[in-house]
């Protein structure tokens, strides 16, 4: 299992990401203005691009399907729903976006990282296999919500936020592979 010592190292290097720090920064704004919250198709889509990179024109026609009006609608229960039950509230966002075309888990765990950077991070094979030592590439919500709970406790003793943690371990990966 991960310790904080490991991935101490990568977060003293900080977000040295222009186009990540950038995106924060958008969704913050978000966050911070748009009452009640909600995403629309020009925030969905730069999620998107972000999140598969070279994989973003596979599924693009199916994902048309999601007109503004929809994306506007389930991510605005989606990131608004509440429940004191952290893993039920987890539950219930994940589904809700999966609702949408041509997301998943994965992509899911990226809208709410970028939306609430505090509490998630983007579930993914580098990831997995940072923290549990094995390959992976298909992830349920259940496999979002034990990545979660051991990545949570290295924010709290770190003192930063989860997609930091997150991130630091997806940088530690990207390393041990070059």
């Amino acid at each position: 299992m991960i310790t904080s010592n490991d991935i101490k190292p990568m977060l003293q290097d900080g977000v040295n990401d222009n186009e990540l720090r950038d995106l924060l920064s958008h969704f913050a704004n978000i966050r911070a203005t748009r009452q009640p919250l909600f995403l629309n198709a020009g925030d969905f889509d730069i999620i998107l691009r972000w999140k598969l990179r070279s994989q973003y024109g596979r599924q693009k026609h199916w994902r048309q399907a999601n007109t503004d009006e929809v994306i506007r609608s389930v991510t605005g229960v989606a990131l608004t729903v509440t429940h004191p039950d952290p893993d039920y509230e987890l539950e219930l966002r994940v589904g809700l976006l999966c609702i949408l075309r041509g997301v998943a888990v994965p992509v899911a765990s990226a809208i709410l990282t970028l939306v609430f950077p505090e509490t998630y991070g983007v579930i993914d094979f580098r990831a997995w296999r940072q923290v549990f030592g094995k390959e992976r590439s298909g992830f349920m919500i259940s496999d979002y919500k034990r990545y979660l709970n051991a990545i949570r406790p290295l924010a709290q003793e770190l003192g930063c936020t989860v997609q930091e943690v997150d991130l630091a371990i997806w940088e530690m990966d990207r390393q041990s592979k070059r």
